[in-house]
């Protein structure tokens, strides 16, 4: 790859950031004791068009990776509460493992401390109990970890950096590496969070529309940003000594390896790194080209996999209505809501047109309606989810975007008013299983309602049952009161 080409590579991930194109590196620090670069990160991450607003098709949302993962940072404010196992893989399996149970174990600067608890960080959770050590031992321990969003990493790999970091001296010290503009951003609130008792201790945002005057050297210990844009500031414009560096993170490597040219950039910066720099990698999944990745940017590492806790269907009641028509399956619905009392409720559309269509038509019945589909900027979601959390909205109408990771306590009701099928028209079970799952969740009990309106869904349905092996039921009015239990 030629040493400028980065530029055509992160263009549509950072297309947002001309807006921030004035951004100069403060000489003092902000409130919170770290540079901050960015005059409103809340608006710009907003203006991200990686989730796929461009698309005028009407087709099914599409899973977008970085999206999905901004959106579940916005969106959640606790850790996620996880009864899952970890895995540990050691360099040296001779070696003892330790783990933490309290953050007064790990000896962290007394400034340091107090940020943890400042952010509500009581204990340290799973991943971090075993992680902490083994990023703060010495000599440095490189580390490859599996973890989904919720579960601390970000906290982690943060107070790892903060800890590594000498504030006397002033050139960058560790690098930090996000896949898009918006994750950066994310990252940085978190350091800049921890670091609020920590003064001496600055960040700059290695994105594009942050443009230093050629020729100076960075002064801030801690760099966050996208590959593109850290590699030319290491090699083209050296900002950066690559060679002073001690910690390198990639943070939501199946993220960035989605991305062309991310993937390339990021082990053109790592091979610049001295050899006892430690490398810490993340990655919610374990794919192959994740690992073969991982393997290639960090050597002799500790390896740790929390593993994912499977979803069940055992807690969800589920049931089918037969109709003949989109208008039909809308009257039943309205019948379904006139018969029992439904806390709230999501209901799952094919198309963004199917949803937007549905969501007037409740709304004009008087229902309390939102709706939540690929179009919408990240911010914008996050704030409709928030809301219908909340309870000030009953009723979620959504496409797919919406049926992964998302936790609202009160759902008591998914109505599928398409069935989900993939791109051949056959039963998308995963994605059945993911949205049906958004009810019966925290040990509550849950209910699901398909809607079916052709021979073709009621043979889509019958798979999914069969695949399964759960029966579905038809529902009758002699069912009503038994769901009326469930729902309400």
């Amino acid at each position: 790859m030629a040493t400028d080409s980065w530029a055509q590579a992160v263009d549509e991930q950072e297309a947002a950031a001309e807006s921030i194109g004035g951004l100069q590196i403060k000489d003092k620090p902000e409130e919170n004791g770290t540079v901050a670069n960015v005059t409103n990160p809340s608006s710009a991450a907003g203006k991200s068009d990686a989730d796929g607003e461009t698309k005028t098709t009407e087709e099914d949302d599409k899973d977008d990776k970085a999206a999905q993962s901004l959106l579940n940072k916005l969106i959640r404010n606790n850790l996620v509460n996880t009864t899952n196992q970890v895995e540990v893989l050691q360099k040296d399996p001779n070696s003892p493992l330790y783990s933490v149970k309290s953050f007064e174990e790990l000896r962290l600067k007394p400034q340091l401390l107090q940020g943890v608890y400042a952010m509500g960080f009581n204990r340290p959770s799973k991943i971090q109990e075993t992680a902490l050590p083994m990023m703060l031992a010495e000599p440095p321990q490189n580390l490859i970890a599996q973890s989904q969003s919720g579960t601390g990493k970000t906290a982690a790999f943060v107070l790892a950096m903060l800890s590594h970091v000498d504030p006397n001296n002033k050139y960058p010290q560790c690098l930090c590496v996000s896949p898009t503009y918006e994750l950066a951003l994310q990252t940085g609130k978190v350091i800049e969070q921890m670091g609020k008792y920590y003064p001496e201790v600055k960040l700059v945002y290695a994105i594009r529309g942050n443009k230093l005057q050629r020729g100076m050297k960075l002064q801030e210990q801690i760099v966050i940003g996208t590959p593109g844009t850290l590699l030319d500031w290491c090699s083209k414009f050296k900002f950066i000594d690559p060679k002073k560096v001690k910690v390198f993170v990639l943070d939501e490597a199946d993220v960035m390896i989605a991305t062309q040219g991310h993937q390339d950039q990021s082990i053109r910066i790592q091979r610049m790194l001295p050899k006892n720099c430690q490398m810490l990698l993340f990655s919610a999944t374990f794919e192959e080209t994740v690992w073969n990745f991982a393997q290639r940017i960090v050597p002799d590492p500790n390896i740790i996999k929390l593993k994912r806790e499977e979803e069940t269907l055992d807690t969800i009641k589920q049931y089918y209505v037969l109709c003949t028509s989109k208008e039909e399956k809308f009257q039943a619905l309205c019948n379904i809501y006139g018969a029992i009392t439904i806390a709230q409720a999501m209901i799952f559309c094919h198309t963004r047109r199917t949803a937007g269509w549905l969501a007037g038509e409740l709304s004009r019945e008087g229902h309390q309606v939102a709706l939540l589909s690929g179009e919408m900027q990240v911010e914008q979601r996050a704030a409709v989810i928030e809301r219908f959390r909340d309870g000030k909205e009953k009723v979620l109408v959504t496409t797919n975007v919406c049926a992964r990771g998302i936790d609202v306590e009160q759902v008591s009701v998914v109505i599928n008013f398409d069935l989900p099928v993939d791109k051949d028209g056959n039963p998308d079970n995963e994605t059945y299983l993911h949205r049906i799952g958004r009810t019966g969740r925290f040990g509550k009990r849950g209910l699901a309602i398909n809607m079916v309106d052709s021979k073709m869904s009621m043979n889509i349905l019958n798979r999914i049952q069969d695949h399964f092996n759960k029966k579905i039921e038809k529902l009758d009015t002699d069912d009503l009161d038994e769901i009326e239990k469930i729902s309400s």
